[in-house]
């Protein structure tokens, strides 16, 4: 009952002047402030990208942001180690070593030297810096006058320097204690003298050796004696497994000793380490995550029991915490989510990107569409109007400017309150865009990072001019507090584009992690190796033990390679391999454990991490095998998995005669005879399909422009040709590109195909009009014909049709892709030619005289080499009659089958076009579903 006052706790890493155990005074004048995170990587970038031409580079701001972070982590690693590298990197590069990393000298040399200076003009240190003198200050404060209370330092592996020896001081305190996590105390002397850097007591061995001090110094922690015996052997079994390499030749004898020394205790020790661990093998990362939630929901089941996830993969604990939303826990997780993930932070990656793209449909959308965007009325009414101008006027191709924007609003929309509704959505949005949109193309990120806030405001403001929302939560927050930053500090950089700043925003914001919190469940916990340090469970699952997840693979780094750190005295890659080792081993040795492994990850196939395999083959050197978990499998199949596989039949709609159409143009009697399916989902049904937004034009473009080109000229030249027809040619196919809606980046590679197509098609053109022929362009016609019991009207549009002195009626067809084959058309699965034909030879084309059919031509234009080609697929005379008249037979053959009401529209009737046959209704036929399931009947109806 009496008051106590708890012990001063400070992490070792974040220590600050002017608090204890430091006394306000000389410390905290002689140390100048840290300097901002956010400030010291847009300095770092506008370093490097002032230095751009050591490095024979030209970097945008995100490229020489990336590579300012590497830069970071190099002084950071120089601070750390407390290694001076001014005078060492002009030996550093020997004549064996490639020539960039000469490149990579000369920039450190000259980083190295011009950024103490811009700290010093700023007034400012690095973190990292000021670190490391802080913990020398105080080792050097408590070896002068060492603190006489007790002083206990735990937990740390003293991987710096200044922490190392900063822990032997308190160790030599009157009242000090170093306590040493982890120490494995009955490693064979022979093989911990073989411990390296990978290995799991790698630190605690260079930390030992530098206090001067052996293994058998330290004693055990007096509080914990009693729990030694918990746990003795699975510690053990976990220590050996983890053995250095140079020392598992003898693991048979290991294995032999360790089960002489339980014999004397009546236990076999190996399958008593084994005991209360479990492996799991997942075939994905989705089924990891399924079954690391079922492990942590079971155990809430155990009234009291705590669970705890352990995954150094962010990624991997995120779809945890999705999967265990399932059962409304919501675990207290301690990884976050990305800014850029966050609704805030998704919306300024969308309206960064639009402001360089402004035309963009999907972006536009995008933005519309975000939930927090307002612009100024009620959400529900914002939406109402956003479908009008979605469905006329972002669907298709992207517009070239504003003007046809609205063009294709005007003529899509005949209804003008409608129009006008669409039309003053666009305008609103392009005001809130103003500040963006109206900045210079290279305009300075802090202008732009405000620019950027003020449309954000005007996008998000509700119908009483508040954007509170925006800001608000975690990530808004978060977001607001970069922007800030940017505005405040972005002036060291240099002036960037719009598509500039959007990459740097992006990358940013990306490494910015928002942790929400709230109503956590309080027994359930999702960590990160570090953060496991700290935390016990009844329960652990250790997740993500994969090569390349845990250990993580050695980062690259731009600037040195491994020799060249070797000479600087920092310290090897595998270090970290080390220490993430030691976080697994802590782990594992947990009393309750479930080792998680993925075969598979993102599609590829995995290597088991090199500590599970260790663990099994020191398992299968014992005769034994580690426990596993099927029913945990079983119960993560199950839970996701699909109802019994019954695959939908062909489908074969059979609608009443009455609603069956009696008028064909020739394609659609070519989509009759391939899928008849189609005929009725867009002759009957009217569905028609709809464009997507942003939708590639270059295919469909070149054709529209190839058929604009030869229209053009044939009405302008109906005889003679120009004086200079190819170029007259190639300019109305360039201006006809642009008309259809191709994009700009496309036109240098399209103005030397013009050329080329040009200069055939002219070529081609004297050829064929050297008989003084008639030639008609975009002509249409029709017939109509008996087939049974009705009428039914053939229609057809010709690109283009020559009658001459020959008595022949010639019909080509303007071709920018593969044509049909020969057998295509003779079989009739391509009839466009021959039906056309057919009608031609009736008369069915008004201004074109009757006339027997001529030859039958695809001109496939290219531009390429050849240029072009002239397909033939019917002479003039008895084939291209046959042809027409077989075509014309067949056809209404067709229309008569599909007369009666028990035809079916069956979808794809043709086997060979199952797959091959390109067609807007294959979803909704679910053409994958029933071809993939041995379907070959008709199917239901």
């Amino acid at each position: 009952g009496l008051a106590l006052l708890p012990p001063q706790i400070r992490p070792l890493g974040d220590l600050d002047a002017g608090e204890p155990p430091f006394e306000p005074g000389d410390l905290a004048a002689r140390l100048p402030a840290a300097i901002d995170p956010l400030r010291r990587r847009l300095e770092l970038t506008r370093l490097v990208k002032a230095h751009e031409h050591l490095l024979s580079r030209d970097m945008d701001a995100s490229a020489a942001l990336e590579l300012a972070d590497a830069l970071g982590g190099f002084l950071d690693s120089l601070q750390i180690e407390e290694v001076d590298a001014s005078g060492a990197l002009a030996g550093l590069v020997d004549a064996e070593l490639a020539e960039h990393w000469q490149v990579s000298r000369a920039f450190l040399e000259t980083a190295l030297a011009a950024w103490p200076e811009r700290l010093e003009a700023l007034g400012v240190v690095d973190t990292s810096q000021r670190r490391v003198a802080l913990l020398r200050a105080l080792a050097e404060q408590w070896s002068v006058r060492p603190p006489q209370g007790v002083l206990v330092a735990a937990g740390s592996t003293g991987t710096a320097p200044a922490t190392a020896d900063l822990l032997a001081v308190i160790a030599e305190a009157p009242q000090g204690c170093v306590v040493l996590p982890g120490l494995d105390e009955s490693l064979a002397s022979a093989a911990w003298d073989q411990v390296d850097e990978q290995h799991p007591q790698g630190a605690l061995s260079r930390l030992l050796a530098r206090a001067g001090l052996t293994r058998e110094a330290v004693e055990i922690w007096p509080a914990s004696a009693p729990y030694q015996s918990q746990g003795r052997w699975r510690r053990r079994v976990i220590n050996e497994a983890l053995r250095p390499a140079q020392a598992t030749a003898d693991w048979l004898n290991v294995i032999g000793a360790l089960r002489a020394e339980g014999a004397t205790e009546g236990v076999d020790p190996i399958a008593e380490g084994l005991a209360g661990l479990s492996v799991v093998t997942t075939r994905s990362e989705e089924e990891a995550a399924t079954v690391a939630a079922l492990l942590l929901r079971e155990t809430l089941e155990i009234p009291g029991a705590t669970g705890a996830l352990v995954a150094p993969d962010q990624n991997l604990a995120r779809r945890v915490s999705l999967k265990l939303a399932r059962w409304g826990v919501i675990p207290d997780s301690s990884v976050g989510a990305p800014l850029m993930a966050c609704p805030a932070g998704v919306l300024a990656g969308l309206v960064a990107r639009l402001a360089a793209e402004p035309l963009n449909p999907v972006l536009m959308l995008g933005v519309l569409k975000h939930p927090l965007v307002r612009l100024g009325e009620e959400r529900e009414a914002l939406q109402n109007r956003l479908i009008d101008l979605e469905r006329h006027g972002l669907r298709g191709p992207r517009p070239a400017d504003w003007a046809a924007l609205t063009r294709r609003l005007n003529e899509k929309l005949t209804d003008e309150a409608r129009r006008a509704s669409a039309a003053g959505l666009i305008t609103a949005l392009r005001a809130a865009l103003t500040p963006l949109t109206d900045m210079s193309e290279a305009s300075p990120a802090a202008e732009r990072a405000r620019a950027l806030a003020l449309a954000l405001e005007s996008l998000a403001a509700d119908s009483t001019g508040a954007s509170g929302r925006l800001w608000g939560g975690a990530g808004g927050e978060a977001l607001s507090q970069l922007l800030a930053g940017l505005m405040a500090e972005a002036g060291a950089l240099p002036p960037v584009t719009p598509k500039g700043f959007a990459d740097l925003l992006v990358r940013l914001m990306g490494d910015e992690t928002v942790r929400v919190g709230g109503a956590t469940h309080p027994r359930l916990r999702i960590l990160g190796a570090i953060e496991a340090r700290l935390v016990r469970a009844d329960r652990l699952v250790v997740a993500g033990l994969e090569e390349g997840v845990w250990p993580q693979g050695a980062p690259l780094d731009p600037f040195l390679s491994r020799p060249m750190r070797v000479r600087l005295g920092l310290p090897p890659p595998e270090r970290r391999v080390g220490l993430a080792a030691h976080d697994f081993a802590q782990a594992a040795c947990a009393p309750n454990v479930v080792l998680l492994h993925s075969e598979r990850r993102e599609g590829q196939p995995t290597v088991k991490s090199r500590w599970l395999w260790r663990l099994e083959t020191l398992a299968r050197g014992a005769d034994l095998t580690l426990p596993g978990r099927p029913d945990m499998l079983d119960w993560a199949r199950a839970l996701d998995a699909a109802p019994d596989y019954e695959p939908i039949g062909r489908p074969a709609p059979s609608p009443p005669v009455a609603d069956r159409p009696t008028q064909f143009a020739v394609t659609r009697i070519e989509s009759l005879t391939r899928d008849p399916y189609a005929v009725w989902a867009r002759d009957i049904l009217k569905l028609y399909r709809l464009e997507r937004p942003d939708e590639p034009v270059e295919a469909r473009a070149r054709g529209t422009a190839i058929h604009e080109a030869f229209e053009i000229f044939a009405k302008r030249h109906p005889k003679a040709l120009p004086p200079e027809p190819a170029r007259e040619f190639a300019q109305l196919y360039l201006e006809a590109l642009v008309a259809a809606g191709a994009p700009p980046e496309s036109l240098a590679r399209e103005q030397a195909l013009a050329q080329e197509a040009a200069a055939w098609v002219v070529a081609l053109e004297a050829e064929r009009r050297a008989d003084g022929r008639d030639i008609h362009v975009e002509a249409g016609g029709q017939i109509t014909v008996r087939a049974g019991l009705r009428d039914f009207t053939l229609t057809a549009k010709a690109d283009r049709i020559e009658t001459g002195p020959d008595g022949y009626a010639h019909i080509l067809d303007y071709k920018t892709g593969q044509a049909p084959s020969k057998k295509m058309v003779e079989t009739g699965f391509s009839p466009q030619l021959t039906l056309t034909a057919a009608i031609v030879a009736r008369g069915g084309f008004e201004g074109v005289p009757a006339r027997p059919p001529g030859d039958l031509v695809y001109l496939q234009v290219t531009g390429r080499r050849p240029a072009g080609k002239v397909e033939i697929r019917g002479a003039a005379g008895d084939e291209s009659h046959d042809a027409a008249e077989q075509a014309l037979a067949g056809a209404l053959s067709l229309l008569v089958q599909f007369d009666d009401p028990e035809r079916a529209y069956l979808s794809r009737t043709a086997p060979q076009f199952v797959h091959d046959y390109a067609g807007d209704y294959a979803h909704l036929a679910r053409v994958f579903e029933w071809s993939t399931s041995g379907e070959d009947g008709e199917g239901d109806t």
